[in-house]
């Protein structure tokens, strides 16, 4: 039945998505650029006893923040290839967005930090692109941070 294949075919998206996510968070957890990181999925995340009990899995949302503030952030999303920039998270794609550039810029740095964005926030949606390529497009544009 056509229905149950493409619903498969979107279930196994979804599990590809958040396995991406996954490996992604904890690669750059520990990268020397990322200040702070929060993934679900992490050993590390201060809410994850809600993850097993409210959810099937961790997503495919990271969120972290680089050293280096406003010019480390545009920096960081001008030295991206592959990954796309977007206000609005959640596609095929992987997307990412950092909000005090973008979705937030009208807001004064007492505004956004009142909202807890800080001027170093970057947030990722991760695609179905394969890990390797994710990888490499945000570790190069840290790299150019």
């Amino acid at each position: 039945d056509l229905h149950l294949s493409l619903r498969r075919q979107r279930q196994m998206c979804i599990r590809d998505s958040c396995n991406t996510a996954q490996c992604l968070a904890e690669r750059l957890e520990n990268h020397p650029k990322v200040s702070w990181i929060a993934y679900p999925g992490l050993k590390s995340y201060p809410y994850r006893d809600v993850l097993t009990k409210q959810m099937s899995g961790p997503g495919g949302l990271i969120a972290l923040e680089i050293k280096g503030g406003l010019a480390a952030g545009r920096v960081f999303m001008n030295s991206l290839n592959l990954v796309t920039r977007a206000v609005s998270l959640g596609d095929a794609e992987t997307l990412v967005q950092h909000p005090a550039s973008m979705t937030h810029a009208t807001y004064s740095a007492e505004e956004r930090k009142k909202h807890g964005i800080s001027d170093s926030l970057i947030r990722i949606s991760v695609g179905l692109e394969t890990l390797e390529d994710i990888e490499f497009d945000l570790l190069q544009a840290l790299d150019n941070v």
